[in-house]
């Protein structure tokens, strides 16, 4: 097939299977671009870690462009190739868990597990979007036409826009500031009890400088993800990275902490930033991303179905 298209190439005569092949790479590469984005957690890392996820985009959008024109001449061993690019891709998920894990011993607040599962779990999905996209696109294409193919790819990449970001803490918990309250050595967020402060140095600085947010779960759903002890490091650590943190290794008294009220549920949130601004780390707080891993639903459980409002 290769070399049919080559020879017609040379010639002058452009061919439709490779316009539609191009086409469906084209819109798969925009589709990677799309879903790639170095943010304040600086992963994937700039320029060199962008430039492998790219890379391994444009290989996925070949592979998914080239798989509809091999079908078409029935050459089913492209579906072969389709599953060897899926084992590639779960290696990257492992290549990006591994890579992020040692990273996160050196880190002041770690990511912890969950956060991370969830990020090589990202990245191993991406890929298959691009491959969607771009095999649909080159469908499109030759089936019905390059104008087909063109409407295919522009409402592929409006559903890899959608699907690019998932929920927030904000659709299943509400935030509001609590005070930071020091008595002798127990430390409180609003009413909750977050731990055992010893040293009087250290009890000044978290009454000088602490802050603390308090999390309203929405539902029992909302309660029982917060309790996901992945999504409350997955919360300290934004916090963290956005506002900073005031302490240095070997400080175990000024970690940031998340503990639950066991009465209601309730999350006090617990943190000694570089830059003290309450309604920033609100805003924050609302913006961090539920993972996947942690998401808890006891009211699909038969035994509570139609037993409170879903958010989330």
């Amino acid at each position: 097939m290769w070399e049919q298209l080559w020879t017609q190439l040379k010639a002058g005569q452009p061919h439709h299977v490779l316009i539609g092949i191009m086409l469906g790479v084209l819109f798969g590469v925009c589709a990677r671009f799309i879903m790639l984005r170095t943010d304040y957690r600086q992963y994937p890392t700039y320029p060199h870690g962008r430039i492998i996820h790219i890379s391994l985009g444009v290989i996925a959008a070949a592979l998914g462009a080239v798989a509809v024109p091999a079908l078409y001449k029935k050459d089913f061993t492209a579906i072969t190739f389709l599953s060897l690019a899926a084992q590639q891709f779960r290696d990257v998920r492992k290549m990006e868990r591994e890579t992020l894990s040692k990273i996160d011993s050196m880190e002041l607040v770690p990511r912890g597990s969950t956060y991370i599962e969830g990020i090589a779990m990202v990245f191993e999905g991406r890929n298959y979007l691009v491959i969607l996209s771009s095999l649909l696109t080159s469908l499109a294409s030759l089936a019905l036409g390059l104008p087909f193919g063109v409407g295919m790819g522009l409402l592929t990449l409006f559903l890899v826009y959608r699907l690019k970001s998932g929920k927030s803490v904000s659709h299943i918990a509400d935030a509001e500031i609590a005070e930071v309250k020091v008595d002798g050595p127990d430390l409180f967020v609003g009413d909750i009890y977050i731990m055992n402060v010893g040293l009087t140095s250290n009890q000044k600085l978290i009454a000088e400088r602490g802050l603390g947010i308090i999390l309203r779960p929405y539902n029992p759903n909302g309660k029982a993800t917060l309790s996901n002890l992945g999504q409350r490091q997955a919360i300290l650590f934004d916090l963290s990275t956005i506002l900073g943190v005031y302490r240095d290794d070997g400080e175990p008294a000024l970690v940031p902490m998340a503990k639950l009220d066991m009465k209601d549920g309730r999350l006090a949130v617990f943190l000694l930033p570089q830059e003290k601004d309450a309604e920033k780390a609100k805003a924050i707080v609302r913006k961090v991303p539920i993972l996947e891993s942690a998401v808890r639903m006891p009211t699909e459980a038969s035994v509570n179905r139609g037993k409170g409002e879903q958010h989330g």
